[in-house]
């Protein structure tokens, strides 16, 4: 019965990870500007749109999937490529510091919830 309890909360995580995934994605390709200006990222909007066309197959595929599992590593693959972009924004002196440095954490907690599901 235990096992049968994790596997359905596993893909409850999985199913709002999906959600998140897509939610994140249309904010990205509908907003590329004002995300871009917020974080110091101007010039790099077709950057955020492509991560955007990459959250939103995920959480497609999250949501289709009968298995999610190798679906859920893409995210985690999208993940590191979303904190390496980030941590190379992180410049001395930058006003966007703060900012960058508060979306490197939400990554960080969103990859640690991609891994334990």
């Amino acid at each position: 019965m235990k096992a049968s309890a994790k596997k359905v909360s596993g893909r409850s995580l999985a199913n709002g990870l999906g959600l998140f995934s897509i939610g994140l994605g249309l904010a990205e390709l509908l907003a590329p500007k004002t995300l871009a200006r917020s974080l110091g990222m101007e010039g790099q909007e077709r950057l955020l749109q492509a991560y955007g066309l990459r959250e939103l197959g995920v959480g497609l595929g999250i949501l289709a999937a009968t298995e999610p599992a190798p679906w859920i590593k893409g995210r985690i693959v999208g993940d590191l490529l979303d904190l390496g972009t980030l941590a190379v924004q992180l410049k001395p002196g930058s006003p966007h510091r703060g900012r960058l440095a508060l979306a490197l954490g939400m990554v960080a907690g969103v990859t640690s919830l991609d891994v334990y599901c």
